[in-house]
């Protein structure tokens, strides 16, 4: 599919975003063209009319890492790793690739983010971006970077409750409904979320520190923004930081979990040591009186028998109290 955004004639305020068919030209004033899951034709038009190149999906794929970004015939060729469907139970990254001209910015992409989204919902509301290419991708990357944080505070709040639950639930619960393990499995989608919105930024954060050393405004450009790549760097370091941070906690977490699994086996172990211990007197009694020896003079008195039971008592109830007076149970 291929959307330009061009600017409003009207108000020359914000951009109008419209599609392009198979036969229709891309007009001059296009000032952001998106291509999302391109065809070969949509990369030839869009090649023809900016003169550039537009890299395959394969291209995209198979990038070395000295080759994510560099300038050919005037434009700015930048690969980023993009954070989506983070609301699915395997949240990934799209490889999108950014080229920045004089006239225009072009997105290649092959997956959807949330971050364009939102972002295509800015730019079509009153200043919601500059009319300039590096203002378009200046707000761009605001939104992908916006996004991230907001996934980061989600993955904070989740990352709460399963704190709550394994540091505040209690034993009877936690054991009953497999808590533990629950939680583990949550602790390895968080962390793997949490790499993902990492990486990201990582690869964000290339892009704006290429920008800023690199790209310069063309002289003729009327806009009086300019594209503040280090404000930008700056919030995308404080990101990855907070990831930093929630990774550390989750670690914490999942060395914690098995340290309280192993409490709870400690007690049911203590348990069944203490019942056992409990027992034994009164099964050295009982097992006493059950030997077939042929002089047993307790058998044949009148009250042997309640003499052995209350023998049997006393000496389970004996350790009960002992171990409840050294505060073993």
């Amino acid at each position: 599919m291929l959307s330009i955004n061009t600017v409003c004639p009207a108000t020359r305020d914000k951009l109008i975003r419209s599609e392009i068919g198979a036969d229709d030209p891309i007009p001059d004033g296009a000032l952001w063209i998106d291509l999302l899951n391109p065809t070969l034709e949509e990369d030839r038009k869009v090649e023809q009319h900016l003169r550039i190149s537009i890299p395959t999906r394969e291209e995209m794929r198979d990038l070395e890492p000295s080759e994510i970004i560099y300038t050919e015939n005037h434009a700015h060729y930048m690969t980023a790793r993009v954070i989506c469907r983070t609301n699915t139970t395997v949240p990934k990254l799209a490889d999108v690739t950014f080229i920045l001209t004089e006239k225009a910015l072009v997105t290649v992409r092959y997956d959807e983010p949330g971050a364009f989204t939102i972002f295509q919902n800015r730019v079509t509301k009153p200043d919601g971006c500059g009319l300039e290419p590096s203002a378009v991708i200046e707000g761009l990357i605001e939104a992908i970077v916006d996004r991230a944080a907001e996934v980061l505070r989600g993955v904070g709040d989740q990352i709460e409750e399963a704190s709550r639950e394994i540091f505040e639930g209690e034993s009877a619960t936690v054991e009953r409904n497999s808590a533990y393990q629950l939680v583990i499995r949550k602790i390895g989608r968080h962390e793997h979320l949490i790499s993902n919105v990492l990486e990201s930024m990582v690869s964000i954060e290339r892009v704006l520190l290429f920008l800023s050393a690199n790209y310069k405004r063309p002289a003729r450009s009327s806009s009086s923004i300019a594209p503040e790549w280090r404000t930008a760097v700056r919030d995308v370091q404080a990101i990855e930081e907070h990831a930093s941070f929630l990774s550390s906690k989750l670690q914490f977490m999942l060395n914690a979990t098995p340290g309280l699994v192993g409490l709870e086996q400690n007690k049911i172990i203590k348990l069944f040591s203490v019942v056992s211990v409990v027992f034994m007197p009164p099964t050295l009694v009982a097992s006493s009186y059950g030997m077939n020896f042929t002089h047993m003079p307790e058998l044949e008195w009148l009250y042997g028998y309640p003499v052995a039971l209350v023998m049997m008592v006393v000496f389970a109830v004996l350790p009960y109290l002992f171990f409840r007076w050294k505060k073993w149970l």
